[in-house]
């Protein structure tokens, strides 16, 4: 790939899926079994519907999704009215190769410095970079106080999500499931601090919102199962 084509290919992605909300929105549709309307969207990231219908047409526009009709039967009858716009994902790539190994390069390095700089202290240090981390996305994104557990550890997943988590949350079993980590490989060689950073970033998101619990992260035992997130 040519620097021109790089360069082009990193600024359409940076334009459209570098608003967090935005990000999250195609992670969710991509993700969800069947076509999403903007009101699903809308009730799900607590958002207008209009706001949600803007996020989707971007995506529409910039070729991530696209509208169609949704598979289950309509309503029908009287009152029915014109079907709602779904909305699906297409075949369109998203990742940036080069930047995307150089990423994980720069994960997997800082890594290992912090083991060799604090060997005795870079778990603690790692979730206490995170926890900070947490309380800045917090306020980045506004995230609401005193709502209670189920909708504090819903929001907290839902931020999650915008920065690259795959993450789902069960406020009746009181976990967030993420199935999908960003840190890629790094969080296999280096379980013990990218774990850590994890549990202190879910540690500063759930600080902000007052609830109460202490988070604790259970690594995935294969590369096909969750990471558990007890709180």
């Amino acid at each position: 790939m040519d620097a021109t084509r790089l360069n082009q290919q990193i600024g359409d992605l940076a334009a459209t899926l570098g608003d967090a909300t935005r990000r999250g929105i195609y992670i969710t549709v991509r993700e969800s079994v069947e076509p999403v309307t903007a009101g699903q969207i809308g009730e799900l990231f607590d958002i207008h519907t209009n706001v949600a219908r803007h996020h989707l047409d971007r995506l529409v526009a910039d070729g991530y999704l696209q509208v169609t009709r949704k598979r289950k039967a309509e309503r029908r009858g009287p009152g029915a009215g014109r079907p709602a716009k779904h909305y699906e994902t297409t075949e369109k790539e998203i990742s940036v190769q080069f930047p995307a190994r150089r990423y994980d390069l720069l994960a997997e390095l800082l890594a290992r410095i912090v083991e060799r700089v604090a060997p005795d202290s870079a778990a603690e240090i790692a979730e206490e970079v995170g926890r900070e981390y947490g309380r800045e996305l917090a306020a980045e994104v506004g995230i609401a106080k005193d709502t209670g557990f189920d909708t504090a550890i819903t929001a907290v997943a839902k931020v999650m999500l915008g920065v690259g988590f795959e993450t789902e949350a069960s406020a009746e079993d009181r976990v967030l499931l993420t199935r999908f980590c960003p840190f890629g490989e790094t969080a296999a060689k280096h379980s013990e601090i990218v774990c850590k950073l994890d549990q202190g970033i879910v540690s500063g998101l759930l600080e902000s919102t007052n609830a109460s619990g202490v988070p604790i992260v259970n690594p995935h035992l294969g590369q096909e199962a969750d990471c558990v997130t007890e709180i």
